[in-house]
């Protein structure tokens, strides 16, 4: 198998290198919370799954449920920014998994907004965090 490093030891196939991109993402997604904390969200869930995705922050607005899928980059100038990730494919994932939350947590007729929070990192520091109200 080529490109990946093999835990031969433990015989299951994994890499040994720790996932950059989750651990970016996670770094992200902190702070995002943090952000929208500071702003005087409350978080309800995060990284809630289930077969048709995931949705990285729940929160609360002023009796509103806001669902943020949240993009983190290193490097904005390699592959775009991180608010032209959140591409119309995307879009429906997220709207879809958000309906399966709703059904499965019991929420009626509640009010749904769809943000996108980017985070902009340089090494280990935040450098810019852009919150997309409304963005779909």
């Amino acid at each position: 198998m080529r490109g990946k490093a093999l835990n031969k030891e433990a015989g299951q196939g994994k890499s040994v290198k720790p996932d950059r991109r989750r651990e970016t993402g996670q770094y992200g997604e902190e702070a995002a919370c943090g952000y929208l904390q500071q702003k005087g969200y409350r978080i309800i869930e995060r990284n809630w799954r289930c077969r048709s995705g995931e949705i990285d922050i729940v929160a609360e607005e002023d009796g509103r449920l806001v669902v943020v899928e949240v993009r983190t980059r290193r490097s904005a100038r390699r592959f775009g920014t991180a608010a032209e990730s959140v591409n119309y494919r995307k879009q429906k994932q997220v709207a879809d998994t958000a309906q399966f939350y709703l059904r499965t947590r019991g929420f009626g007729d509640v009010s749904v907004r769809f943000d996108v929070i980017t985070v902009e990192l340089d090494g280990a520091f935040v450098r810019e965090i852009n919150h997309i109200e409304a963005a779909f």
